[in-house]
């Protein structure tokens, strides 16, 4: 049996990590959409954003920490 994590696994762990650096993310890309304009995104909106964008984060996450342990194995 292999013992190695898949990457959805690894994805569903770094999630909520994953989905909060996206809300931290959004919300000072609308703190600083204020210079050129636009109307400042509350920090509710940038949580409600980043549920489904997190989802590809996660999974970019997942895929760095499975080459980072595939290469402390070697």
């Amino acid at each position: 049996m292999d013992a190695r994590w898949p990457v959805w696994k690894l994805a569903v762990l770094l999630y909520v990590f994953a989905a909060g650096a996206v809300a931290i993310n959004l919300f000072m890309l609308g703190l600083l959409s204020q210079a050129v304009g636009f109307t400042a995104l509350s920090p509710q909106a940038a949580v409600a954003a980043s549920v489904p964008l997190g989802l590809p984060a996660a999974w970019a996450a997942g895929l760095w920490v499975r080459h980072l342990l595939d290469e402390g194995q070697d």
